[in-house]
């Protein structure tokens, strides 16, 4: 994530302000241009150079999901490029689970930004009704919800965004690691597996080496996992324990993974403690672009976990990286690169 400034006063910004604490501006996000307008309600002034922030009004989602992107003016209020991919969300009565639809509206919103600094294809449900992507944030406080994925669509558990369940959790599955991001990118690794592995022959040899067989019986493999757990060594090739469950899990968390590293190195870089190479805006490219990503993450992490225990957490990224999982990252790495550089596998991924 960039480092956002104000157009107005120059006020460093966080990604989920609408107003500048220094100058009051009313501000909104611009998925167009990765950046931070502000909202001139009735003039026809122009900020960053190029827009006319005067087109511009925010989301339909403003005070339900408490969403700071801008939508074009419309007679009715339209929803931004994130909120309108959530599919279903909780009634207008259930204030709690409102709340944690609020939380995960803000992780997705993170999520749709790295998508599309990776030049990633989003190609939603009125595009693809069989295969688009598409969120149904659901709470298990009234149905049984099992955050998962399938055909494009990804289910969380809006139970999720409450920090005791979640800690809960993470203490009872194992689980180092566990937020609605992370979520996010373990759930659209599956989305992406379909669209970057699953529509082009020429990787899915290479994805059954190293991952093995993502048509393997899956519940066979869900039941397996939770009788019998992990298996013994299981660090050595894998990311983590919920990786071994089945191939489409590995690929999953791989992908996840490697997004957690990509937006950390870019936020790191735009706040000068991560070499400029490490920004989105910089790709690293050709064979060597996995490595120099990886140069750059190791020392950043250990750096990291180490500030985190002088202030008494946990460590920030506690997962180790051994070769084979080195081995499926640059895998990953590779299929994001050459998809979203050419031309005609892109339009394929996006299913043009």
């Amino acid at each position: 994530m960039r480092d956002f400034i104000c157009p107005n006063c120059g006020q460093r910004l966080a990604f989920e302000n609408s107003v500048c604490l220094s100058c009051k501006s009313k501000l909104g996000f611009s998925l167009d241009d990765m950046a931070f307008l502000v909202i001139a309600e009735g003039s026809e002034s122009e900020h960053g150079g190029a827009v006319d922030a005067s087109e511009y009004q925010l989301c339909a989602n403003l005070h339900l999901a408490k969403c700071n992107w801008l939508v074009e003016v419309a007679p009715v209020r339209k929803l931004c490029t994130s909120c309108a991919l959530t599919r279903t969300r909780p009634r207008d009565g259930d204030t709690v689970a409102l709340a944690s639809f609020a939380a995960a509206e803000k992780a997705k919103r993170r999520l749709i930004v790295e998508l599309v600094d990776l030049k990633l294809p989003i190609v939603g449900r009125d595009d693809d009704p069989h295969f688009g992507l598409a969120f149904d944030l659901l709470s298990s406080a009234d149905e049984k919800v099992f955050t998962g994925h399938a055909n494009g669509v990804i289910t969380l558990d809006l139970a999720e965004g409450d920090d005791v369940h979640r800690q809960q959790l993470r203490i009872a599955m194992d689980e180092p690691y566990r937020t609605l991001l992370g979520h996010f990118r373990h759930e659209i690794g599956h989305y992406y597996y379909y669209r970057l592995v699953g529509t082009a022959p020429e990787y899915q040899q290479r994805a059954r080496e190293l991952f093995g067989d993502a048509d393997a019986d899956y519940q066979a493999a869900l039941d397996r996992h939770y009788s019998q757990g992990a298996p013994a060594g299981w660090n050595k090739d894998f990311v983590s324990s919920y990786a071994t469950m089945h191939p489409a899990e590995d690929w999953a968390e791989t992908f996840a993974h490697y997004l957690h590293i990509r937006d950390t190195l870019d936020t790191a870089a735009a706040f000068s403690f991560a070499p400029a190479a490490a920004t989105f805006d910089r790709r690293n490219l050709g064979p060597s672009g996995f490595d120099a990503i990886i140069e750059m993450w190791l020392p950043l992490s250990w750096a990291l976990n180490m500030v985190n225990r002088s202030m008494g957490h946990d460590d920030l990224y506690p997962f180790v990286l051994p070769p084979a999982v080195l081995e499926k990252m640059r895998f990953i790495h590779t299929v994001i690169d050459e998809v979203t550089s050419d031309p005609a596998k892109l339009a394929a991924a996006a299913g043009g």
